[in-house]
């Protein structure tokens, strides 16, 4: 007769094997005996079929609610795309392209991005940047990037063919959409000045010429760093348009006191036929869609678009 404690171990070892075999779905090794025996298998394979059922549903849900929360962040930034005015369009989202965004971020402008690879929006996607992800070569892409209300674009992709397809289409588009473009070499410059480009950049030729300038002119170089970085706190330049009705009009800068009102300096004004008075003199004076580059303060040249902002009063 088997005693007591070994009875009671065979049944313990009896029931976990059961349970094990049982709950795992994967089949009974053997039939059970007797009625307690029966009652304990239904009972460990309904638990066993509900825990299945439980990851397999917590999965679901999971899953579920990523994509749900995907779903309501596109069309959450889709909406904020197209809620857009005069903003800028970052085609490419590479070295060029995160470092236009870094500026753009920096002054307050609004700006889009556009990328068709998703290992590369990641980075814009971890900034809270607005994207549209697609090749800015298709119509359809630059329509959802806000194309027809842009201020501006700039083909930053990594394949000069590419930029070349971006610009044509752009311009294509818009006629007066203001386009800058990357190039690795003067081959591609020109075609992206034939296909509608405004400017061209060449990255590799820009920085060389700006280590020589490092080296041969320091200070200089330091001091246009200085006002051109946004991230300069004091002095920064600007650009702004004479609009018609402006009560500058026809007036000089030695008249408007332009220096003594708002403290900004005015370096260079922009004639309607595209050419610059360099240290204009100040009996200059300004007219219906010159383009005034000014340096100062934010606060002085927020005085100074002030001044051109007024209208003339009718008497």
């Amino acid at each position: 007769m088997t005693p007591a404690p070994e009875q009671r171990r065979l049944l313990v070892e009896l029931v976990r094997d059961r349970a094990a075999i049982t709950t795992t779905l994967t089949g009974l090794d053997s039939a059970p005996h007797g009625w307690s025996g029966e009652l304990l298998t239904i009972a460990l394979a309904i638990a066993g079929v509900a825990i299945f059922g439980y990851l397999a549903a917590q999965a679901v849900e999971t899953i579920a609610r990523e994509v749900a929360g995907d779903a309501r962040r596109a069309k959450r930034r889709e909406r904020m795309i197209d809620g857009l005015e005069d903003h800028f369009i970052i085609c490419g989202y590479g070295r060029v392209g995160r470092r236009a965004a870094e500026e753009f971020q920096a002054s307050g402008d609004p700006f889009v991005v556009i990328e068709v690879n998703a290992d590369v929006l990641a980075p814009a996607r971890d900034a809270g940047v607005l994207f549209v992800q697609g090749r800015a070569s298709e119509d359809e892409v630059l329509d959802r990037a806000g194309l027809a209300r842009a201020r501006g674009l700039i083909a930053s992709a990594d394949s000069d063919a590419e930029n070349v397809y971006i610009t044509s289409s752009a311009r294509a588009r818009r006629p007066d959409l203001t386009i800058v473009a990357r190039a690795s070499d003067k081959e591609a410059e020109r075609k992206l000045t034939h296909a509608g480009a405004n400017r061209v950049v060449q990255p590799y030729s820009a920085a060389g010429v700006e280590m020589a300038k490092l080296a041969l002119k320091p200070q200089i170089a330091a001091f246009l760093e200085l006002v051109s970085g946004q991230a300069g706190p004091d002095l920064r330049f600007e650009e702004i348009e004479v609009p018609e009705g402006c009560a500058a009009v026809g007036q000089s800068i030695r008249e408007l006191r332009i220096r003594a009102t708002t403290g900004a300096v005015v370096i260079a004004i922009r004639r309607h036929d595209q050419t610059f008075e360099v240290t204009p003199s100040p009996d200059s004076r300004f007219a219906v869609g010159d383009v005034v580059i000014a340096i100062g303060t934010a606060p002085e040249l927020q005085a100074l678009e002030e001044l051109f902002a007024a209208v003339h009063v009718a008497g």
